[in-house]
């Protein structure tokens, strides 16, 4: 969890790699919808457009159908849900209360977000609605640190800096031996 632009979909790819999880990711299942022209991708376009969130129905849906997927039967990593109350509840009603190792929580400076997400490229990063989204974080998915902090799941990991020191300490962080890898592949450009 954390703010846009915090670095949650190239660590949960990374991370999910190293692991052997699928990483999965709300965010992407809606690009690809909105790219294939299908009538929701279309919904959900221009719900992103303009810096919304997607409703809950809508998203748990697709989410319940890929968390049935085989390869999701050892794991997987979450990259952009739940961000709502009414999300974490979908999410222990489809995996239990107890289901979650753990929630990564990066801590990342605001500025340094928003000029990540304006160099990305994407039609939906305008510095405006990025400045919104960051409000509608702090308004309904930062609440949710409380309930997982509650439950004793939050790994606070130090966002900035180079990709490969944030997976090593993403890596660092997760509970238990089962996600201890010997070494992390590193990149020698330093990207992902």
């Amino acid at each position: 969890m954390g703010p846009p632009g915090a670095g949650k979909g190239t660590q949960a790819s990374r991370v999910a790699q190293e692991v052997g999880v699928p990483h999965v990711s709300t965010g992407e299942m809606f690009r690809d919808q909105a790219a294939a022209g299908t009538e929701l991708g279309r919904r959900v376009q221009s719900i992103m457009a303009a810096g919304e969130y997607v409703p809950d129905e809508v998203t748990v849906a697709m989410l319940k159908e890929r968390l049935a997927e085989p390869d999701a039967e050892r794991g997987f990593i979450l990259d952009g849900f739940p961000r709502t109350e009414g999300q974490v509840a979908a999410l222990d009603a489809l995996i239990g209360v107890d289901g979650l190792d753990g929630v990564v929580v990066f801590e990342v400076d605001e500025d340094e977000l928003v000029r990540r997400l304006l160099t990305r490229g994407r039609a939906d990063d305008s510095e405006d609605t990025i400045r919104y989204r960051f409000r509608v974080f702090n308004d309904q998915t930062a609440p949710l640190l409380a309930i997982y902090g509650k439950r004793g799941l939050l790994l606070s990991v130090d966002g900035m800096g180079d990709i490969d020191d944030v997976t090593e300490r993403i890596i660092a962080a997760l509970p238990g031996p089962k996600y201890q890898v010997p070494s992390i592949t590193t990149n020698p450009e330093g990207s992902s």
